[in-house]
């Protein structure tokens, strides 16, 4: 198509941006270059922002929560009270799903990095799980089963069993037997009152919780590894 001058409609040549007959300044418009999204790096096949696959920091997070619900319900359930065995199952399922993520999101390896950030979402969805199984045991132990005098039985003995490690600690600072007796009523009195028990079982809940976080933060590290290690298929 031919441009032709805006005032005096003189045909232009190439790209004038004066009219060599009247001389007026031709308005002219130039394209300016769209940015194209990030392409996938070759060398990690993640990629660094949002892209054409869906990454988001290198993480496709919808294949990642999938992965993370899957393998954090039965964690959450098996670790509800939290034990040797109980971690070890939460740093065996977080680095399942690391590596479940990874086949379904079809990535040959993942940055550790990677992997402790889908483990740490995989401890928190567990965690919450944890807390809500084990205080619900907790409430139909004492009032649908009615076994609160037991657990307060327990508890009144972990309470004397703490407060003679506390007298013997206080004695060795050099308080006097009369500063030592006052401190472990008033420490005896709050641990023995309603508050007391619910804030030393929340502490605990909240303690084991803690745990299962940092083990499965480990766990996807781990899987990381692991799934970085794996043989690739021969053609």
């Amino acid at each position: 198509m031919e441009v032709t001058c805006q005032r005096c409609h003189e045909p232009l040549r190439g790209a004038e941006r004066y009219c060599s007959v009247c001389g007026l300044p031709q308005l002219t418009y130039i394209a300016s270059e769209i940015p194209q999204p990030e392409s996938v790096d070759a060398e990690d096949g993640l990629a660094p922002g949002l892209g054409s696959g869906g990454l988001i920091d290198g993480i496709a997070w919808r294949p990642a929560l999938k992965a993370a619900v899957i393998l954090a319900v039965p964690a959450g359930v098996l670790c509800y009270s939290v034990t040797t065995l109980g971690l070890f199952w939460m740093v065996t399922a977080s680095a399942w799903a690391v590596a479940l993520y990874a086949r379904r999101a079809q990535f040959d390896r993942l940055p550790v990095r990677i992997g402790a950030r889908i483990g740490l979402v995989t401890g928190l969805l567990a965690s919450w799980l944890a807390i809500g199984v084990e205080g619900s045991a907790i409430w139909v132990a004492r009032f649908v089963l009615h076994q609160g005098g037991r657990m307060d039985s327990l508890h009144d003995a972990e309470v004397d069993k703490s407060l003679q490690v506390g007298r013997q600690i206080w004695a060795s600072m050099g308080m006097g037997s009369a500063d030592v007796a006052q401190m472990s009523q008033v420490y005896r009195t709050w641990m023995l009152s309603a508050e007391g028990r619910a804030g030393e079982v929340l502490s605990q809940l909240i303690f084991g919780a803690a745990l299962l976080i940092f083990f499965a933060t480990i766990g996807g590290a781990v899987g990381a590894r692991l799934v970085g290690r794996r043989p690739r298929p021969t053609s």
